[in-house]
């Protein structure tokens, strides 16, 4: 059960109710994550916002999905689990690739070495190895995309967070976690 009320949109504050419609436009619906952080017109608009934006990243849909896919699988966000592998079906992944990358691993070597450095920035905080950086621009990872990744991680956390501190209920198809280990933390 939500720890905050799942805004409706017919009772929405003034603020949000365009982002609820352009979110219902996109999605067919207002997925629930969007009806709890619409408590806080501020938080709607930054992470709808960030949404957009990566919409034209360097990294492309199918990519920015499997980053998604690692990262909830990383912090035991089953929403964003489910979530980010419907989207990233979507995107025209396949079922065995985004079960690949929720243990950040791709047929790909260039995808594993970005998924692996998303787990990284994930497990230590940022604070990872130079030599990291430096292995993803040997696989012909520009700057860019470097910077756009750790971005990605950051709006995954974001998410991540939203969905297991307020327990958001899931509204897409459960997905299982691959890792029978448990890292630290609950799950959710």
């Amino acid at each position: 059960m939500s720890r905050v009320p799942l805004v409706e949109a017919a009772h929405a504050d003034a603020r949000v109710e365009p982002l609820l419609a352009r979110i219902d436009g996109a999605f067919g619906t207002i997925p629930n994550m969007f009806r709890a952080v619409a408590n806080s017109p501020a938080a709607l608009q930054s992470m709808w916002g960030s949404f957009g934006a990566f919409a034209t990243g360097s990294l492309g849909a199918a990519l920015t999905e499997q980053i998604a896919v690692a990262v909830a699988e990383r912090n035991r966000c089953r929403y964003c689990l489910a979530a980010h592998t419907a989207l990233g079906a979507n995107a025209g992944l396949s079922g065995a690739s985004l079960a690949a990358a929720q243990q950040a691993r791709a047929d790909d070597p260039r995808t594993e070495a970005l998924l692996a450095f998303a787990v990284e920035l994930v497990e230590h905080r940022g604070q990872v190895d130079p030599r990291s950086v430096d292995g993803l621009r040997a696989h012909g990872w520009s700057d860019e995309q470097i910077v756009e990744t750790v971005a990605q991680v950051a709006l995954n956390l974001f998410t991540n967070y939203i969905n297991i501190a307020l327990g958001v209920p899931v509204d897409f198809p459960e997905v299982p976690f691959r890792e029978s280990a448990q890292r630290g933390g609950r799950d959710l």
